[in-house]
């Protein structure tokens, strides 16, 4: 059995679409116990809907739901204790879930995450990794957003997760680790990036495979399994990418609807191009996974639709199926049972 803590009233479209997205994860995974957090008066009625769900649930009524647009500040003020948000995460400290998803306001998860689990022995910093797809399958980024700016011994941190991450994820034995820079070269990039490539090659830790320096093109190509980065330029990357792969999308729309031949021809093409589509859906690697905290945190897209909401869910799944916690807690042990003398000090 996993237990599923789910925030229903966060997103863009709230209960609308977390619980027929649920409904949708229940199907592939018979053996999730989904605890909901939300407003009973909209909630109930939609999970009547659905009587799977509803006989694998149980339902908390909450007064409070946490706004899009509301500052992390604001929101943990107004909704400690209260809110949706952070009664589905607090079930993770009161053992009622083993993996918390939401799909609401970003920071304010980040905030009411590290407020009421906290970060795990040794991590200064928590993460967000995003399962990135690459022309090799997938692999997985991080930070993508949770901070800004990072410095060596974070950067370090973020390796031995992801390495954790990707072990968990795509049961790789040893993953591939590199850390995204303006060049390939040991002379290029911030002198935090050079430390920590230096941190991470004398630490030989077991668990991962230090690659060295990638560039932003490696992260399509699938060159390494894991790249790591600080938030802020983690952040730009995967804005960039999504929205390249929306306009690659609305050229081929255009150009398939231009001319009676070429209508003719994508009819021909249609299983490739479907092929395409589905591959370039954001929707299929929906949920960014936050490191560093003692539990599990997904955070789905915003705007998903029930089917990306699900794909959300089956990342927290899969995630406490493969262990991802006591895999970091272990690699995080052997790291700093093992630093060497000359690494940077912590702050």
């Amino acid at each position: 059995m996993v237990r599923i803590s789910l925030d229903v009233m966060g997103g863009d479209y709230g209960p609308e679409v977390v619980i027929p997205g649920a409904a949708r994860a229940l199907e592939r995974h018979p053996d999730i116990k989904f605890v909901l957090f939300g407003q009973e008066a909209r909630c109930i009625e939609l999970l009547a809907k659905h009587p799977k769900l509803k006989a694998s649930s149980t339902f908390h009524d909450c007064e409070i739901a946490v706004g899009m647009d509301e500052k992390p500040s604001q929101a943990l003020r107004r909704g400690r204790g209260k809110s949706s948000m952070w009664k589905a995460i607090d079930a993770i400290n009161a053992d009622e879930a083993d993996v918390v998803v939401s799909a609401g306001n970003t920071g304010a998860l980040m905030a009411m995450s590290v407020f009421c689990l906290r970060t795990m022995q040794g991590i200064q910093r928590p993460a967000i990794a995003a399962i990135w797809p690459t022309l090799k399958g997938e692999s997985i980024v991080l930070d993508v957003g949770a901070t800004i700016g990072a410095d060596a011994q974070q950067l370090m941190d973020f390796a031995l997760m992801g390495g954790a991450m990707a072990r968990a994820l795509f049961e790789v034995e040893r993953p591939s680790i590199g850390l995204l820079n303006v060049g390939v070269e040991e002379i290029k990039g911030q002198e935090e990036v050079k430390e920590a490539g230096r941190l991470i090659r004398e630490a030989d830790v077991e668990g991962i495979e230090y690659y060295g320096f990638v560039e932003g093109d490696d992260i399509g190509r699938g060159t390494v399994d894991v790249v790591v980065t600080e938030g802020f330029s983690g952040n730009i990357a995967l804005k960039a990418a999504e929205g390249t792969a929306r306009q690659i999308a609305e050229y081929l729309r255009a150009a398939m609807s231009r001319t009676l031949l070429a209508r003719v021809g994508y009819v021909f093409a249609k299983g490739a191009f479907d092929r395409l589509r589905e591959k370039m859906d954001p929707r299929k690697v929906n949920g960014g996974v936050f490191l560093g905290l003692n539990g599990i945190v997904i955070k789905s897209h915003g705007g998903a639709d029930a089917e990306g909401f699900a794909a959300a869910i089956d990342v927290g799944y899969d995630m406490v199926k493969n262990g991802l916690k006591a895999k970091i807690e272990a690699d995080l042990a052997r790291y700093h049972g093992a630093q060497p003398s000359e690494a940077v000090p912590r702050a």
